[in-house]
């Protein structure tokens, strides 16, 4: 649906109708400064549709943004641009990243953004620029600007928050205090969801290096700005790049503390075992003689096989505990 619909002119707004096709002949007659700022948040085939044919944008492009699920990408097409991204968001709560994602169709006197998903952070964006009429004054490429550079500080964000659990994770790894639980299943959690960051911010470096090279219809005035969002995604890149191998790194340190906790398992049970194989041992072998036992003509004789089992036990602790085994 069409959420919101405004003329502006010399980075300023002006009164214009509502309907679309009304609000773009205002901003056309205001000038060549004037363009038409329409936001869409999830729409049907139809609407998309019959806005397409308005701005004439090209059957591709449209059909791109109704179906959505985009790889970011920048397309050119005769008299417009079409640029898709990816929103993210994160729920430190749940340790889930959720995914949007949001396409623009800028031209010479329109820009159009498409929101799909709730994760989408353009709500105050429109009221910012309002607020800015020197940014403003560059037309749709300024709100091209101003979308990709909102985006991508919530990718920042997004960074940030999973940065902060990873350290959690990290220091709960090799807590000496931790107690067993599922370790490797939430590592790979985060694996998953860091997988999710680096599926929106890899694509994206290379459509915004596009953009700040001059892509048709982006003013030159705005690429030193739409230079710092592409540094700003390599940095998140970077960032993203150094959380997954952290991920593999706590992994395999993970999986290096179980292989010796079951190594230091095992040798206790080894010692256990020799503790109880010696006196069994001599237990079965004195109750095999039935001719000569020495309990019928000795009264010492069961004593003195129980002092040797309690005797021989006690050495065998003795060594197995000053060698770590118990």
């Amino acid at each position: 649906m069409i959420v919101h619909c405004a003329a502006y002119h010399d980075g300023r707004r002006i009164e214009a109708p509502e309907d679309l096709a009304d609000a773009l002949a205002a901003a056309r007659a205001a000038g060549p400064d004037g363009f038409v700022w329409i936001g869409l948040f999830e729409p049907t085939a139809e609407e998309l549709d019959r806005v397409g044919k308005e701005f004439a944008l090209h059957p591709l492009a449209v059909e791109d943004a109704v179906s959505a699920h985009q790889r970011p990408k920048v397309e050119a097409y005769q008299g417009s641009l079409f640029v898709a991204l990816k929103t993210l968001g994160y729920h430190p709560g749940g340790h889930v990243v959720t995914v949007g994602e949001v396409m623009v169709f800028l031209g010479p006197d329109f820009v159009m953004t498409v929101r799909h998903g709730e994760d989408s952070p353009l709500s105050g964006l429109r009221a910012a620029l309002e607020q800015d009429p020197e940014q403003l004054r560059y037309g749709p490429s300024s709100v091209l600007h101003s979308v990709c550079d909102t985006i991508v500080d919530g990718y920042m964000d997004v960074a940030a928050g999973l940065q902060s659990d990873l350290d959690e994770l990290e220091a709960d790894i090799f807590s000496p205090s931790r107690v067993d639980r599922d370790t490797a299943g939430r590592i790979y959690g985060y694996k998953r969801q860091v997988m999710s960051v680096r599926r929106a911010t890899g694509p994206l470096l290379e459509p915004m290096l596009a953009l700040e090279r001059g892509a048709r219809l982006v003013r030159p005035e705005t690429a030193p700005y739409l230079r710092d969002v592409a540094d700003h995604v390599a940095r998140v890149n970077d960032q993203v790049d150094g959380m997954d191998r952290l991920l593999s790194d706590i992994l395999n340190a993970n999986l290096a503390q179980v292989s010796v906790q079951q190594n230091n398992d095992m040798r206790k049970i080894s010692a256990w075992a020799a503790l109880a194989a010696v006196p069994t041992m001599i237990a079965g072998i004195y109750g095999m003689n039935f001719e000569h036992m020495p309990e019928l003509r000795q009264v010492w004789g069961y004593p003195a096989v129980l002092v040797l089992m309690a005797v021989v036990c006690l050495v065998l602790h003795r060594v197995f505990k000053r060698h770590d085994w118990l």
